[in-house]
């Protein structure tokens, strides 16, 4: 177990994974709270015996993403550390990380290097973060991002929550682009920073397809709650021409319209442009 100075927390959510976690909680510095959505295979026992460093929090029933937000509020450290139930933080990574915090009192959201699976390849996301175009601002550790993955990322506690955190109308996989522009227009900073690194060991997904459905949902509804309608138009239009698994993206995004119209707010200008600019980027 890494040692782990007091400054941060390890926040976990987990849903019917007990076999992930058995491999994943030993490697977690304290202290770790994990928060069970509902979980059927008895994990919140297995945990309570077996790791009884960890707190065991129970939902009740699957919050989604949201269920990091219960970890965030219970956790008693300046900064938080999300990881999966199938991911880990390198040894010193949270000590490196926790420093960079303490260095930079704007920063809101650091985003680790994430190496996946046994060969240690670097997750396509975390190479974006790394050739940012939006340059490395002065008062940040590294490249300022728009964006991060979740299970690679140490948030300033208090700004996560001043933020809201996770919302539920995203509710799962994508959840990360709505907090972090809500972050930026606020004023705090995010940045990728190159040594702080994280493990993720994935399982294949079981439904590939129903995956790519998901992302179109979210990505529309991430839009409608933040991005201009021609955004929206655009992403909807490229839903429509990705055929049945576009289609079925934006059919299961019409019942969450509703809360996503009553929670829409336009982003200053500058952090407008400047995911307008990580878009092109990312088309290129």
């Amino acid at each position: 177990m890494t040692d782990n100075p007091g400054r941060v927390t390890v926040v976990v959510a987990t849903m019917n994974r007990l076999r992930a976690l058995q491999r994943s909680l030993p490697r977690h510095p304290g202290p770790v709270i994990l928060v069970d959505n509902g979980s059927t295979d008895g994990t919140s026992g297995f945990v309570r015996r077996h790791f009884p460093h960890v707190r065991v929090v129970e939902a009740g029933r699957n919050l989604g993403a949201p269920a990091r937000n219960v970890g965030v509020r219970l956790a008693e450290t300046p900064y938080v550390a999300f990881a999966d139930d199938d991911s880990w933080w390198a040894p010193g990574a949270l000590e490196r990380a926790a420093d960079a915090f303490d260095a930079c009192p704007r920063l809101a959201v650091l985003g680790a290097r994430v190496l996946v699976g046994e060969r240690q390849r670097l997750d396509p996301v975390s190479e974006r973060m790394r050739c940012s175009p939006l340059g490395t601002a002065a008062d940040l550790p590294g490249p300022s991002v728009l964006g991060f993955l979740a299970c690679g990322a140490v948030v300033r506690r208090e700004a996560f929550l001043e933020a809201g955190g996770f919302d539920d109308v995203i509710f799962f996989f994508g959840e990360e682009e709505r907090l972090a522009v809500d972050l930026a227009a606020r004023g705090w900073g995010l940045a990728y920073v190159d040594d702080v690194v994280a493990h993720h060991h994935p399982a294949p997904p079981r439904d590939p397809s129903g995956r790519q459905s998901l992302a179109v949902r979210n990505a529309v509804l991430t839009a409608v709650l933040r991005r201009p309608w021609p955004v929206v138009a655009l992403l909807s239009l490229d839903a429509v021409r990705r055929g049945p698994r576009g289609w079925h993206g934006l059919r299961t995004a019409l019942p969450r319209l509703g809360r996503a119209l009553a929670q829409r707010r336009k982003l200053p200008p500058d952090v407008e442009r400047a995911r307008r600019l990580l878009d092109n980027g990312y088309k290129s």
